[in-house]
């Protein structure tokens, strides 16, 4: 699949990724010259290569079917059939088995499923922010207990022998208590930010597995398509010469 640089610069890319292919290439400026995808990989990586695919002629069924592709290496997390159904629908269009109209009809479900799906994501921050709310509560009420604590043992001088000694007694249990609760939430903090580091790791093996699957699929889809372009050009030779 090629592209050239004058079709790259007309759909104004980032000047970073722009000047990094620009030097790949040893050029000052934009021209015609063929400029395969595989280079632009090559240069500046999956996310340019993917992005200049918007400019590619010629090639929309490969393209949408790689697309359709990498969604279906993640089809296990999506949870709404609309989304599932959308991809189903953009292989069929690609293959020349579904319509226009079907097409469109897919993209606007789909796109209500990401809202309703991004709805979901925001009512989940606010749960997981009610609950980090209640953890700071819990923090004030340790806190409070200890304060208690100390302002019990300040007053234990005022009072007679026998007030003084509940005093202490409250203090001391008031104290235990604010101990055991920063304790406890200590540990569960502990236990958290070892669960969110672990999450955190698994997710970032996980994008960097899905990006070399990626990576290694395009360029197969680019040999494939090399490939086919070679056994049109020998099979059109071989018809001029009979």
């Amino acid at each position: 699949m090629d592209t050239t640089l004058n079709q790259i610069r007309d759909e104004s890319p980032c000047t970073s990724g722009w000047k990094k292919l620009l030097t790949h290439l040893g050029k000052t400026q934009a021209d015609d010259e063929a400029l395969s995808i595989i280079t632009i990989l090559d240069s500046n990586g999956l996310d340019d290569a993917l992005w200049c695919l918007r400019v590619v002629k010629g090639y929309d069924r490969e393209i949408r079917l790689y697309a359709a592709w990498c969604a279906r290496q993640v089809q296990h997390l999506l949870t709404d059939q609309r989304s599932i159904d959308a991809l189903d629908v953009a292989e069929r269009f690609a293959n020349g088995l579904a319509t226009e109209n079907e097409l469109a009809a897919a993209s606007v479900t789909a796109w209500a499923a990401a809202r309703a799906a991004r709805a979901a994501s925001v009512t989940a921050w606010a749960a997981a922010r009610a609950a980090r709310a209640a953890g700071s509560a819990a923090g004030s009420a340790a806190g409070d207990a200890s304060f208690a604590a100390s302002l019990a043992a300040s007053f234990a001088t005022s009072f007679d022998a026998s007030d003084a000694r509940a005093a202490a007694s409250d203090a001391s249990d008031a104290r235990a208590a604010a101990i055991d609760a920063a304790r406890d939430a200590a540990r569960d903090a502990a236990r958290d930010a070892a669960r969110a580091a672990s999450a955190a790791s698994d997710a970032s093996d996980a994008r960097a597995a899905a990006i070399d699957a990626q990576e290694k699929r395009l360029r197969e889809v680019c040999a494939e398509i090399d490939a086919a372009i070679v056994e049109a050009k020998l099979n059109e030779t071989q018809e001029q010469d009979k």
